[in-house]
């Protein structure tokens, strides 16, 4: 697949408002427009865990990356018209990070019923990369079975799940290795987490 530097990012209401957060600081690193698309229970999440003071009519690139940033592209998940419900449109992939079990069980279903599912389902159907950063604990038995018959349609599962191995001291480096890892299934080259062993060969 050629690469276009276009990334869609999809953000639910699942706790974890944090990795959507850091996920989207270090994407405007590698990608020259990032389309983004929040529900409005994401927008409450960062509201309550995050303390962010952001409404749907705030969004913006300052309140998301801390900054101005002109490749966010902010859309409606009611905007049917906008760029990534189209297969036309070409981009990189899609991560929906975190992404709710509601979300999941509609993508794995073939429906449909706003933006952010729209294009996911474009993602599928187009066989480009589409990330799903699942975040709900424990699983039960119709959570797995959505994962199975999304990872059959093409999906990656990438759950929320930290790793502890390189020693994370803050919060912020324990997320870092789930952003790390979704930046790879992306095909990205990034800084923030070293190969396991690679410094020993």
């Amino acid at each position: 697949m050629t690469r276009t530097g276009r990334l869609v990012v999809g953000v639910t209401g699942a706790s974890g408002g944090i990795y959507a957060v850091r996920f989207l600081r270090q994407a405007v690193h590698h990608f020259q427009e990032i389309y983004y698309i929040c529900s409005e229970q994401a927008i409450q999440v960062m509201q309550t865990e995050l303390g962010m003071d952001v409404t749907r009519e705030t969004l913006s690139a300052r309140a998301l990356l801390g900054q101005e940033w002109d490749g966010l592209k902010i859309l409606h998940p009611r905007d049917y018209f906008s760029p990534p419900a189209s297969g036309s449109f070409r981009h990189d992939g899609m991560a929906l990070i975190p992404c709710s079990m509601g979300t999941l069980g509609r993508i794995a279903q073939g429906i449909s019923d706003d933006l952010m599912t729209r294009a996911a389902d474009v993602c599928l159907k187009e066989r480009r990369p589409l990330i799903l950063v699942v975040r709900e604990t424990p699983f039960n038995l119709v959570h797995l079975r959505n994962m199975v018959q999304a990872a059959e349609a093409g999906a990656t599962i990438l759950p929320a799940n930290p790793s502890f191995y390189y020693r994370p001291r803050t919060l912020e480096e324990a997320v870092d290795t789930v952003v790390a890892r979704v930046l790879q299934n992306l095909g990205v080259e990034q800084p923030m987490t070293p190969e396991w062993g690679i410094e020993d060969i």
